[in-house]
């Protein structure tokens, strides 16, 4: 698919198309509170981090947001075991303070789903990266969520992460595009993103009963959601898996 790419920045009449853009998320994932707090600001606040993909007709059919955030300041310095909802948080505080940026962090890439399975995923990193370098940095860092986990939710993390085919990539898919475009596995972000609910909300997200104490399989979910009917609430805790881009 021919595609051009460019930046809310560039293109801010563009952001209406990239907001409505469809996506595939678990409904459970979206309703992460700091992403709720933090991830739509990204397109109005840090449009320049915003970029998407138009095709020949001028369909918006990905984008891709990064953030930049101060990884040596004071008190941080390693990549955070909240990987995904700590980014966010350090990237606005940042941002709020004045505080200068030495690192990007790649928060999401989304292809519509009429456009998957054509290679865009791969595109939009390479440009993300590209954004990046011409912003004068010398990283990105991913807390990348395995496209392939879901399929083994009670398979830890510290194992799925590192496996490798025969040619000395990653087994899975997502980690191998980054692993292509350059990433190397630094270590696996424990409580990347974390969703507390009541049991009524859960039921909606995603249609089971959540009426036993205990650990839930729930579609989509990278480890199971832990269910407590006793209290009325479950808890879904996921980790994601740390890969770092040099430029």
């Amino acid at each position: 698919m021919d595609v051009r790419v460019a930046s809310l920045a560039e293109r801010p009449d563009r952001l209406e198309r990239v907001l409505g853009m469809a996506d595939t998320w678990p409904e459970f994932v979206v309703n992460d509170p700091v992403g709720n707090a933090h991830y739509g600001r990204i397109p109005t606040e840090l449009p320049e981090y915003a970029l998407f993909a138009e095709d020949e007709r001028g369909e918006v059919v990905a984008h891709a947001y990064s953030v930049p955030f101060a990884l040596a300041a004071e008190g941080r310095g390693s990549l955070p075991a909240r990987g995904w909802d700590e980014v966010l948080l350090w990237a606005f505080a940042d941002l709020r303070r004045g505080t200068r940026p030495d690192t990007v962090g790649a928060i999401s890439v989304v292809v519509a789903p009429h456009a998957q399975g054509r290679g865009l995923s791969a595109v939009l990193l390479k440009a993300m990266r590209d954004n990046a370098r011409a912003h004068g940095f010398r990283e990105v860092v991913a807390p990348v969520r395995p496209s392939a986990k879901h399929l083994e939710p009670r398979t830890p993390m510290t194992q799925y992460a590192y496996r490798v085919r025969a040619d000395g990539l990653p087994q899975d898919p997502w980690l191998r595009v980054h692993a292509r475009a350059g990433a190397v596995v630094d270590s696996v972000a424990p409580a990347s993103m974390t969703v507390a609910a009541a049991l009524a909300e859960w039921r909606r997200w995603t249609g089971l009963p959540f009426d036993t104490e205990g650990d839930i399989e729930v579609p989509g979910a990278l480890t199971p959601v832990r269910c407590e009917p006793g209290r009325g609430y479950a808890v879904y805790v996921e980790p994601n898996v740390w890969m770092r881009h040099p430029l």
